[in-house]
């Protein structure tokens, strides 16, 4: 696929509108190499210079990573996940975030939701629970953890808010992390329905409140396990 050229002053502003415009519309998706170098030249009609000082300031907003040796990926489909990155947030501050989003997803999605979400909803909670029969090790704490946080961003997909979603999925890597440094330690639970079967029924049912409600108690517990497994590891 071929860019339209830039046919007024080739300003980096420009070619950067450009460039995001690919990754929001979700033709480079996350993961994925964008086009080389010389194509995107030949492509937009700027020079490398220009198309350099783009790709850097891209990079530094964290939507794409230039890997030398291997060319320039997509990680993110706003600048979201950079701000958060450069913020200096804890986890403890990405857990009151979460608090603070999740609920309200899952009542919109409870109101919102249509067929296609509801089974994309049901198949990640299968695969959660296909998971979590596995004993909790080091090794399958990073599978265990994408599992629980597919579901999580399904029923935030579910909602319908593309403003809150893309902010939610800005928040999952770090989610990720402190849910594999916590699944093998005493007293973490993979199996409370709350946030999780409870949450899904809840969404079938067109019901907000209970979808919301089940939400926010799965992450009142999850803290109050937090708060306490890190006062126990402090005495320690």
């Amino acid at each position: 696929m071929s860019l339209d050229p830039i046919r007024q002053s080739s300003l980096s502003d420009k070619v950067v509108e450009r460039l995001r415009t690919e990754i929001v519309e979700g033709r480079w998706r996350v993961g994925e190499r964008i086009p080389p170098e010389p194509e995107l030249i030949a492509d937009l009609g700027v020079a490398r210079g220009t198309l350099r000082e783009a790709i850097r300031a891209l990079q530094y907003s964290g939507m794409l990573d230039v890997r030398r040796g291997d060319g320039t990926f997509v990680t993110a489909r706003s600048e979201v996940p950079g701000a958060l990155a450069r913020s200096g947030g804890s986890i403890g501050d990405v857990l009151e975030a979460r608090a603070a989003i999740e609920p309200q997803l899952a009542r919109l999605a409870a109101e919102r939701a249509n067929e296609g979400d509801i089974e994309r909803i049901a198949e990640a909670l299968d695969y959660r629970a296909l998971v979590t029969n596995e004993p909790p090790t080091r090794e399958n704490a990073a599978v265990w953890a994408q599992a629980d946080a597919a579901f999580h961003e399904e029923v935030a997909r579910a909602a319908h808010n593309p403003i809150l979603f893309e902010i939610y999925a800005a928040l999952l890597p770090r989610l990720r992390e402190s849910v594999e440094s916590a699944i093998t330690r005493d007293g973490f639970s993979r199996e409370d329905p709350r946030g999780h079967e409870e949450v899904l029924a809840a969404i079938r049912r067109q019901d907000p409140e209970a979808a919301g409600s089940s939400a926010a108690a799965n992450l009142a517990a999850t803290e109050r396990w937090d708060h306490a497994e890190r006062a126990g590891a402090a005495s320690r």
